[in-house]
C-alpha cells in the first residue's frame, strides 16, 4: 500500500509556491489515489496535472501499482480544512449543525485556530413602535465541532 504521509508530503512540495492548499488525500484499499486541493484563485488543470507529474515522479509504478486521480474540492463541496472557512468569508453559506438545525448566513469571520464561526444569520425583529419586524443581520458564533456540513451556497 501506498505511504500516505510519504504521498502528502510530495503533494505539499508540488504545490509549494501557490496558493493552492492540500484538502484531502484518499487512497483505497486498491490503491486508487484522490487527491483534493483548493485555492482562493480556483484551481486550473495545469495545476493538477503538475501535481500529477510530481506523485508519479516519486511513486514508481513498477514498484506498487497505483490509479492516481487530483482534482479540486468544487464550488458545492462541504468545507473540510480551515482554509476553506478562510477563503470563503464574507460569503453566503449553508450550515447544518450537529443538532440539525440548518442555517441560511453570510460567514463573517473565523477565529485563529479555526474552532469558531461567526456567521451572520437575517432575523425578524420588532422595533419598539415599528409596525411591522425588520430583517436585520444578527450576529452568532458556532463552534466548528457543532457543525455537521457546511458549504457555499450559490445564490442566482
Amino acid at each position: 500500500m501506498i505511504d500516505k504521509e510519504k504521498l502528502v508530503q510530495t503533494v505539499k512540495e508540488a504545490m509549494a509556491g501557490t496558493d493552492l492548499f492540500l484538502v484531502a488525500v484518499d487512497i483505497r484499499p486498491d490503491n486508487a489515489i484522490t487527491v483534493t486541493v483548493d485555492s482562493p484563485t480556483g484551481v486550473d488543470i495545469d495545476e493538477c496535472v503538475a501535481i500529477t507529474r510530481t506523485v508519479e515522479a516519486a511513486f514508481d509504478r513498477d514498484v506498487e501499482d497505483y490509479e492516481l486521480e487530483v482534482g479540486s474540492a468544487g464550488v458545492t463541496a462541504p468545507f473540510s480544512v480551515p482554509e476553506q472557512y478562510r477563503m470563503n468569508l464574507g460569503n453566503p453559506v449553508d450550515i447544518l449543525t450537529r443538532d440539525g438545525q440548518r442555517l441560511h448566513a453570510t460567514l463573517a469571520a473565523v477565529s485563529d485556530d479555526a474552532s469558531v464561526i461567526t456567521v451572520t444569520v437575517p432575523t425578524k425583529v420588532r422595533e419598539e413602535g415599528a409596525k411591522r419586524p425588520k430583517i436585520v443581520d444578527v450576529p452568532r458564533d458556532i463552534p466548528v465541532a457543532d457543525i455537521k456540513s457546511i458549504v457555499r451556497e450559490i445564490v442566482f
